[in-house]
């Protein structure tokens, strides 16, 4: 872990589900619990358990970093108290949904370094993948610092302009909640053919993670592995001929599905 993080120390503000998958993550990477600062009202016991942990205690002069893991809409109760920290060498990092640069520059002052990003919740796991944007006055080494510990809990991407961050909400960030549908559809699909309720879902959850992970790993595209699995005039043939209706199929209802996110993801930007 970054001997910058280390010294000047990291401050978490929330540490809900996300926040403590990071905060696992961090520890797990060699970071020192004596080098974290948790804000949080509801500290889980897990929180309370770490060794070395500055809880709810009062923050450093100048950390290099400030993580934001609450909720929007606490946005405007927690981040007064750290206008302090505004317009100086701390960067704040956002993990928090809907909340453009913009927000946070009018409540920490217009010179701060903000960097805003959008992971999603297989994080978790360790499986997620976060995307991430700087304003101006992010430098490249911080930038690299908090992708960094982003990728404690999976994946990064970085963005080229702030506009692009709904529609990566709308895919990675909203996008586990389709496929857990998916799942369920599946399911039930086959409950519809005869199969039992545990059965059933059992086959949709594994086929789908393990596809998920055939098409992460392999050098074929997704449309190439498609087609290895599909004989001519086959079942599965029978099956893509449903879900491949230009009309009425996966493709329309996928673009509407995104689509919609990304549209409401704009409105609460707003």
């Amino acid at each position: 872990m970054d001997d910058t993080i280390r010294d000047r120390g990291l401050v978490l503000l929330g540490c809900g589900k996300m926040g403590s998958a990071m905060l696992a993550g961090w520890l797990d990477g060699g970071l020192p619990a004596a080098s974290v600062w948790v804000r949080d009202p509801n500290p889980s016991d897990w929180l309370r358990s770490l060794a070395g942990l500055n809880l709810n205690t009062d923050l450093p002069d100048a950390p290099a970093m400030v993580l934001i893991a609450v909720k929007p809409q606490m946005m405007g109760d927690a981040l007064p108290a750290l206008q302090a920290l505004g317009n100086g060498d701390t960067v704040f990092l956002s993990v928090a949904a809907g909340v453009p640069i913009a927000r946070y520059a009018d409540l920490l002052g217009a010179r701060t370094p903000i960097i805003r990003a959008m992971p999603n919740t297989p994080a978790a796991v360790g499986r997620g993948i976060t995307a991430l944007i700087g304003n101006a006055h992010v430098s490249p080494i911080a930038l690299d610092r908090a992708e960094a510990l982003l990728r404690a809990v999976g994946q990064t991407v970085r963005l080229e302009d702030e506009s692009q961050m709904d529609a990566v909400t709308a895919v990675s960030g909203s996008g586990p909640a389709y496929v857990f549908h998916m799942i369920e559809a599946l399911a039930a699909a086959a409950e519809a053919e005869g199969l039992a309720p545990d059965l059933a879902l059992h086959l949709a959850q594994a086929t789908v993670a393990g596809a998920g992970a055939l098409a992460e790993g392999a050098p074929e595209t997704p449309s190439q592995l498609r087609e290895n699995v599909t004989s001519p005039n086959g079942t599965t043939a029978a099956g893509l001929a449903v879900l491949m209706d230009p009309a009425t199929g996966l493709p329309p209802l996928m673009r509407a599905t995104v689509k919609a996110a990304a549209e409401r993801s704009r409105e609460l930007g707003q």
